[in-house]
């Protein structure tokens, strides 16, 4: 008995481990924000027909769940989403949880389509930003992360509008402090309060490091 009590564990986590290496993982499951953890604001987060509304003041949804312990390394996050007009989002990556403030840690990767703000979708936003806008407002679209060694690919409904190698960019003086890839969760933005952004999903895939 304690022998197969002991061959259960072991599957059980074998699979825990090998659903967490290399298969898309929902970090959203489409009914509340079981998982994540929001700072200042958490007025501005609702999930409203199994959608996340991110309506109102400045606020962060960080997730602290337990896929890969919230602490990725090289990964892939996809995001459906859908921003209404004037609206200013961000999806973080290797961040960490901030009760107050724009997030000190990591990279955030630009959600804009007609805000004020010139850096558009796609931008690692002021590291290397995109000017061009490829998809409209109110309309669903895919925002795919992918974070491997020093290098952050970002690509909208599969086209690639941005790669950036942190190793190469000869722009980084000073102290940058801890905005650069490391390790981390991953957040997303309440921006203000006229913007209106929704979020349909937001996958995980882990890869190797």
């Amino acid at each position: 008995m304690k022998t197969l009590l002991t061959l259960l564990c072991f599957l059980a986590f074998s699979f825990s481990v090998s659903a967490q290496s290399g298969d898309w993982i929902e970090l959203f499951n489409g009914k509340n924000l079981d998982g994540w953890k929001i700072s200042e604001n958490s007025e501005s987060f609702q999930v409203e027909d199994g959608v996340i509304k991110v309506a109102g003041p400045r606020g962060h949804a960080f997730y602290m769940g337990e896929v890969a312990s919230h602490d990725f390394n090289n990964f892939e996050v996809i995001a459906e989403v859908k921003t209404m007009p004037g609206a200013n989002s961000g999806i973080f990556i290797h961040t960490e949880y901030q009760e107050g403030g724009w997030p000190n840690v990591g990279y955030e990767i630009q959600v804009n389509q007609s805000h004020t703000d010139w850096r558009k979708t796609g931008s690692v936003y002021s590291f290397q930003d995109v000017k061009d806008v490829y998809v409209k407002d109110g309309e669903w679209y895919t925002e795919h992360i992918i974070v491997e060694g020093d290098i952050v690919t970002v690509k909208i409904n599969g086209e690639t509008v941005n790669v950036y190698d942190q190793s190469k960019d000869e722009n980084r003086k000073g102290d940058l402090g801890v905005k650069k890839v490391d390790h981390g969760t991953i957040a997303l933005q309440a921006h203000d309060p006229k913007s209106v952004i929704y979020y349909k999903s937001v996958k995980v895939k882990i890869l190797p490091d």
